[in-house]
């Protein structure tokens, strides 16, 4: 097998294995299916073309996460400089959900209304159950910055929960996940 197509035999591999967790990354970042499919594809292109510039297999998985977010805050300030904002909001209607589906849904809205870093710490520490070097590292950020950038995040939700009239014990304790009972 020559240099190319093994190249292409690995990416293919490492589509078809990580894929479904770069979706759901990029739908938390995104909160759109349709644009973190175009995230992913962004993202998957990037690191296919970086591919032997990235050389160990172990760290094709940081480099295609850290293009993930990197282009999604690309996007989002693309995006930010195109809105015009307007004297009066539109009404949201709410679907009719369970009281556990309206409120993660409120959680996820308000993780959105969060600056895209902070955003992207809160989903790798608390989503993704990464360490805070792990964090840093897929960011390129330092571990004191993930920190911070986490305190800042969870002090945000905080405040807009308790505007809400939402308690939320477990915004203190990454890594664990609320299951559903």
């Amino acid at each position: 097998m020559d240099s190319k197509e093994k190249i292409e035999a690995d990416f293919r591999d490492f589509v078809t294995a990580r894929s479904a967790a770069l979706h759901r990354a990029a739908y938390l970042l995104t909160g759109n299916w349709a644009t973190a499919e175009d995230l992913v594809q962004t993202a998957l292109t990037k690191t296919y073309l970086a591919w032997k510039r990235i050389g160990d297999i172990g760290s094709v998985e940081a480099y295609a996460r850290r293009v993930l977010y990197t282009t999604n805050v690309s996007w989002w300030r693309r995006m930010w400089r195109n809105e015009h904002p307007t004297e009066i909001l539109p009404e949201h209607l709410g679907n009719d959900h369970t009281d556990e589906h309206v409120e993660r849904d409120l959680m996820w809205r308000f993780v959105r209304k969060l600056p895209p870093k902070q955003r992207a710490v809160l989903v790798l520490r608390f989503y993704e159950d990464m360490s805070e070097s792990e964090t840093a590292r897929v960011l390129g950020i330092a571990a004191g910055t993930v920190k911070s950038q986490c305190s800042r995040a969870l002090s945000n939700l905080r405040t807009y929960l308790a505007e809400a009239g939402i308690e939320m014990a477990a915004l203190d304790t990454p890594g664990r996940r609320r299951t559903a009972t």
